[in-house]
């Protein structure tokens, strides 16, 4: 069964669509236009009542969060492709301790700089440069933690690529590329080194061919 990913040109689906690959599962990209509000259409409201990307559809089987999606297909397909939870609980704990520092502490500062200086325009309203300055210093802080952690393994959970590491690609490479400050990664020496490492993956060059 093909898996159906909506939504794919924005950051959150693309997440899923790293994990997908790294699973080896066959996907199918539907595209979602957020600019034109197709988002809050009714047909896509019957499938996420909240408007927001992603959704998966998998058989009759519908899920929306990307985080729920990576993190349902990394335990459904375990023992298939990369295994992206860790190979004890100890391992999955600390995956899961990071994802958790990711969604709630490293997110929503690139995701108001994402917001406020590459999709204000299209969206109808002025870019809100205090904010900008805010999410930059607050986001700093963030990485300084990752600094700290990352001179001690090769990536966030342990010496192990994982769900951790995979859920941050999406919205740092917006951070490296278009929002135009690689500066935060680059100034910290062991962020940079991981970052080099999960960006490289054959995983996510194949997410950003398509």
């Amino acid at each position: 069964m093909v898996v159906k990913v909506y939504g794919t040109a924005y950051a959150s689906p693309k997440r899923v669509l790293a994990c997908l690959i790294e699973k080896g599962i066959e996907f199918e990209a539907v595209p979602v236009d957020l600019i034109k509000g197709e988002h809050r259409s009714p047909e896509y409201l019957k499938l996420q009542p909240f408007g927001a990307l992603p959704v998966i559809q998998d058989g009759d089987y519908t899920l929306y969060e990307s985080r729920a999606i990576i993190r349902y297909y990394a335990e459904k397909y375990k023992s298939q492709g990369t295994d992206l939870l860790g190979k004890s609980i100890e391992e999955r704990g600390l995956v899961e301790q990071w994802l958790e520092v990711e969604a709630q502490n490293f997110h929503p500062h690139i995701y108001n700089l994402t917001l406020h200086i590459l999709f204000a325009s299209a969206l109808g309203f002025p870019p809100d440069e205090k904010v900008i300055k805010e999410s930059e210093e607050k986001l700093g802080k963030v990485l300084d933690v990752y600094e700290e952690r990352l001179s001690k393994s090769n990536y966030l959970a342990g010496d192990f690529f994982s769900l951790a590491d995979l859920s941050h690609l999406p919205f740092t490479q917006y951070l490296v590329g278009p929002i135009n400050k690689e500066y935060m990664i680059r100034s910290r020496k062991h962020v940079s080194a991981w970052w080099d490492q999960i960006s490289s993956r054959p995983s996510w060059k194949k997410v950003l061919q398509l």
